[in-house]
């Protein structure tokens, strides 16, 4: 047998497996269900995973940051107080 027959043969072997899979019958799948109400369930799911923190920890946590908030306010305010004296005395002192 030629290389060019077992080539043919090969081809032919080839477009009958695809020509098989392409008249398969399709599987009807039963009801798929909806991907909103698939996700809305997995998302149920991973919430009950999650620990929530109790009250106390939640209005501790808040706490910190007002307190966290204020403390950076305050170093702004005085870091721009400094900035605007400096300016206003070298103002003074170039300016005339």
């Amino acid at each position: 047998m030629s290389e060019q027959e077992k080539r043919d043969q090969a081809a032919q072997k080839e477009s009958v497996s695809s020509d098989k899979k392409a008249k398969a019958p399709k599987k009807k799948d039963a009801k798929k269900p909806n991907r909103v109400l698939r996700w809305l369930k997995d998302l149920k799911g991973e919430l009950k995973k999650v620990t929530w923190p109790s009250a106390k920890d939640v209005v501790k946590n808040v706490g910190i940051v007002i307190v966290c908030v204020l403390i950076v306010g305050a170093c702004i305010w005085v870091f721009d107080a400094l900035a605007h004296a400096v300016l206003e005395a070298l103002l003074r002192l170039f300016g005339k």
